[in-house]
């Protein structure tokens, strides 16, 4: 624990640190300008769209925990998931860090352990098979536009050599979607082959049991909920368009009309720089940010203007999430025995 406590605080240390570099190096005014460049209408559009894509991976969630015959309302789900989201951005590692508090809450609310563990489980998937096919996807089409800029072959490399294992990852992800929605009988067979060691054990045998429950849980939604788990991708790819729609405002916002190659560029990088082991991307966003833009020889004023605007809305979802953190905690809920499991 003590170990894990330092190497928190280090990585805290070492993004503070690259924050306050990046920041050095802007200009404050400029950021204090693209601030108040935007008219109340921009603002009401703008944090209009991010509300939206919050809903949108909320109903999401809410569907997973209907089709596990477990469900939750829409709002508490809102309130557990942002609480989380607060928790992962101020702790290491690419947003992950406030997952056994939100099955703690999804339990305190009255759904049995196992389903809280499976519900969370299946909405992080949909959100990483997702976030991840998305950007592969997007460093596939930038790098077979490579060819035709010179620029972007320094700066990314030999594309011919990353597309080929590039292809094949994101072509297991999409097996690996397609094999747990229609293979569920199969995912089961191998699971109980490795469950057999543990038959002659009483402690490993009594974890095989509550194993068997999630997955026999499992293999019920995935039989008979088919659909909730098409219209589950389905929110999640509208999330991701909501995304993809905010760079594109935000960008707009800065006075930056992008191509498709620029916009491409500039989604990789900072979305990789979110995968680093740093709290909420600090230091690394910006330093990406920096980076596509000098790449792309578009005005470092725009850079400032974008790191601002999207440091706000994070220090805006941030104060959101650590009121419903507060709520969550405070909230009256029955109490539970472990027989609930």
């Amino acid at each position: 624990m003590r170990r894990a406590t330092l190497f928190t605080l280090l990585l805290w240390l070492i993004a503070l640190g690259l924050g306050a570099w990046t920041l050095a190096q802007l200009p404050l005014a400029e950021i204090t300008n693209s601030v108040r460049s935007l008219n109340p209408a921009q603002w009401i559009f703008w944090l209009g769209l991010n509300g939206l894509i919050i809903l949108l991976l909320g109903l999401r969630w809410q569907l997973l925990t209907r089709a596990l015959a477990a469900p939750i309302k829409l709002l508490k789900l809102l309130a557990i998931r942002q609480a989380g989201q607060a928790v992962s951005f101020i702790t290491p590692g690419p947003q992950f860090g406030g997952e056994p508090l939100q099955v703690y809450w999804l339990y305190k609310y009255g759904m049995p352990l196992r389903k809280a563990l499976l519900a969370l489980g299946l909405d992080r998937f949909f959100e990483l098979w997702v976030n991840f096919s998305v950007l592969l996807l997007a460093v596939l089409l930038l790098l077979a536009d490579v060819g035709n800029n010179n620029t972007a072959t320094n700066s990314i490399g030999d594309w011919q050599t990353m597309l080929v294992p590039l292809l094949i990852f994101l072509g297991l992800m999409v097996s690996l979607a397609w094999v747990l929605i229609t293979q569920p009988q199969w995912i089961n067979d191998r699971l109980e082959r490795i469950a057999a060691r543990w038959q002659h054990n009483h402690r490993l045998n009594t974890i095989n049991q509550h194993w068997q429950s999630l997955g026999d849980d499992l293999r019920t939604a995935l039989r008979t909920q088919k659909l909730h788990f098409f219209v589950a991708i389905l929110l999640s790819l509208l999330g991701w368009a909501g995304l993809l729609g905010e760079l594109l405002l935000i960008l707009h916002f800065v006075g930056i009309e992008a191509n498709l190659h620029s916009f491409l560029l500039i989604l990789v990088a900072m979305r990789m720089a979110l995968l680093l082991p740093m709290p909420g991307g600090v230091g690394t966003l910006e330093a990406s940010v920096l980076w596509s833009f000098h790449t792309l020889n578009l005005p470092a004023s725009a850079a400032i203007g974008l790191i601002a605007l999207m440091r706000l809305r994070d220090a805006l979802v941030l104060l959101i999430g650590l009121a419903c953190l507060r709520a969550s905690n405070s909230a009256n809920a029955p109490a539970k025995t472990i027989a609930g499991i």
